[in-house]
């Protein structure tokens, strides 16, 4: 019994992962451990030698901690709902179609266009709806058909579309590092901004090995036959047009600089995008011809899911708008493109609040049964024992990020993010923070590392959710008339397999080079060249040297000289004797 009692804490953890492993809800298995584990510990709390810190009136804890700031009182949380339902309203309105059609014709003639294309709007659907499965099945049903068509290797166009989907982990407004930022007790804001060009980054090293296959196996990405592209040429003329707007950003800039100071950056590049995509616009409905039909695709297309992202996290990281309230404008901006679009319906609100509403109260239930569980082993003093555990871990700082890096990637094979990031982080935290970790740094660390958790064969959710739209069976292609082979789920497992790869180098670079998040911090001051004045005032001097000007006041009689140190062993001056008083008068009272 003495045993038991003073080794609860990992024996609780096991029990937790017993629970997971064989199916039982995250939510209720962590609240069931919580519960069943604190009357285990009120029992034997007489035999833990004082290790276990329960009785039964803590229990009254609850109650606080479910409708306190951690959970239903937490401003933090309520961005969720609002990205998601941006992300569901966009994808219902078919911008990831048409993003994915342009973007692969603006890409088309170069070998491997359309993988190039598929990881260019993965990236921007994921800094507009922060959605894993919105992105992975939307570019699974548009763009894995046409990639099959005009024969990609089956392996590589999975792996590109899994992997592209699940930027939506890493790049803002990311709903995982909305969850982090509130583990962790930092800004959503500077976890965004930390996580930025690590996400950027990441989505240049996908391309990167598209170029690389590109070269190595030229035949698993061909080009667009000259049939396919239907928006012909004319990429002189979108680069004109970019010139053009980026003259009308300048000029603008130096109009409203004098008065803008600061903001007149940002004011110009505005007035310079409406202004090409207001031309663009004129040019296609009047055909006035100025621009190629491609640049103006491209311009009408991109421009809004830009202004969305700017709209969203430009406000957030110019500190005008908190991210709940980011999320707020992000939804109903979702709601006007798709106004614009001619797509919005009530049905599509309809699917929009359901899915969000799923998701949400997904998320709440795991944040609530994670509050049972952390009551009961911060009682069991659970924490102590994690902090001891990993901070002893050989190599220091390294070998703690490498040691903890290596726990989250395994289980990263059996739990979702969301459960990763409440039941794991709360307890690595207080250890990377007494290692002296910057917590948004390991926040992004850990958040790339959780990327991992949907590309992870056989449980990867993007794999999943690509499963879910790839065709299982022989289907005669709708433009050529061919029969088109299947995917298999081998296929996409073993497409997968590299950009896995991928995400675990990307992991080592964020430690090797953490100034890559760090940036959040702003400039660097070096103290060296920090120059304070102190202004001279000249009523003042130092004590014993005459007032500036060499002026000296008559010193008053009896006055000690300061101007000399002084002496211990002189006596004092003594003082003169009162007149006498002539008692043979009488006294005078005038």
């Amino acid at each position: 019994m003495e045993f038991i009692a003073q080794n609860m804490a990992p024996i609780m953890f096991a029990s937790l992962i017993f629970f997971l492993l064989i199916g039982y809800p995250v939510a209720f298995s962590l609240a069931a451990n919580g519960l069943m584990f604190f009357f285990i510990g009120v029992l034997l709390s007489p035999y833990s030698g004082g290790s276990i810190n329960l009785a039964w009136p803590l229990l009254h804890a609850l109650p606080d901690n479910f409708y306190g700031s951690r959970v239903m009182s937490n401003d933090t949380l309520l961005a969720i709902p609002f990205f998601t339902f941006m992300g569901i309203v966009l994808e219902r309105s078919g911008m990831a179609e048409d993003l994915l059609d342009t973007i692969g014709q603006l890409f088309g003639p170069v070998r491997g266009g359309l993988a190039y294309a598929v990881i260019f709007v993965g990236a921007l659907l994921a800094a507009t709806t922060g959605v894993v499965a919105a992105s992975v099945i939307a570019m699974g049903l548009i763009s894995l058909p046409i990639m099959l068509r005009y024969g990609y290797d089956r392996r590589l166009a999975s792996g590109v579309i899994a992997a592209s989907g699940t930027l939506a982990q890493i790049i803002p407004p990311s709903l995982v590092l909305i969850v982090l930022a509130d583990q962790l007790g930092r800004s959503v804001g500077d976890m965004y901004k930390g996580a930025l060009i690590p996400g950027l980054i990441l989505t240049g090293i996908y391309m990167l090995y598209i170029l690389l296959m590109s070269i190595v196996r030229p035949k698993s990405m061909p080009a667009l036959p000259l049939e396919a592209r239907t928006l012909g040429h004319g990429v002189l003329s979108l680069l004109a047009a970019l010139l053009a707007a980026v003259v009308v950003s300048y000029a603008a800039y130096r109009y409203l600089a004098p008065n803008h100071g600061g903001n007149a950056h940002i004011l110009g590049a505005t007035i310079g995008v409406i202004f090409i995509y207001v031309v663009a616009i004129i040019d296609q409905r009047l055909k006035i011809n100025l621009m190629s039909r491609l640049a103006q695709q491209v311009i009408i297309v991109l421009i809004p899911p830009l202004a969305l992202i700017f709209l969203v996290l430009g406000t957030i990281f110019l500190g005008i708008a908190t991210p709940t309230e980011g999320g707020a404008m992000g939804a109903v901006g979702a709601l006007a493109m798709a106004a614009m679009k001619g797509r919005l319906s009530l049905d599509v609100v309809k699917q929009a609040l359901a899915s969000t509403t799923r998701l949400s109260s997904f998320v709440l239930f795991i944040l609530i049964g994670a509050r049972v569980f952390s009551l009961t082993f911060y009682g069991v003093n659970g924490h102590i024992w994690v902090e001891h555990l990993l901070t002893s871990l050989p190599g220091g700082e390294v070998g703690f990020l490498i040691g903890v890096n290596i726990l989250v990637f395994v289980l990263a094979f059996f739990l979702d993010f969301f459960e990763l990031a409440f039941i794991i982080v709360p307890l690595l935290a207080p250890a990377a923070d007494k290692l002296g970790i910057d917590l948004i740094w390991f926040g992004v660390l850990l958040g790339v590392n959780m990327q991992t958790s949907f590309m992870h064969p056989p449980f990867g959710f993007a794999l999943f959710y690509l499963r879910s739209v790839a065709a299982r069976v022989p289907y005669l292609d709708r433009l050529t008339g061919k029969q088109i082979a299947p995917v298999t789920t081998g296929q996409i497992y073993w497409g997968a397999v590299p950009f896995v790869c991928i995400q675990v180098i990307m992991i080592g670079l964020t430690i090797a080079f953490p100034q890559m998040v760090m940036h959040y911090k702003g400039a660097v001051v070096d103290p060296a060249t920090i120059d304070i004045k102190v202004p001279e005032m000249p009523s003042l001097s130092p004590l014993g040297t005459p007032p500036a000007g060499g002026s000296t006041a008559p010193a008053a009689p009896g006055a000690q000289d300061l101007s000399q140190p002084p002496s211990f062993d002189e006596k004092p001056p003594a003082k003169p004797a009162a007149p006498a008083t002539d008692l043979s008068q009488p006294p005078s009272f005038n």
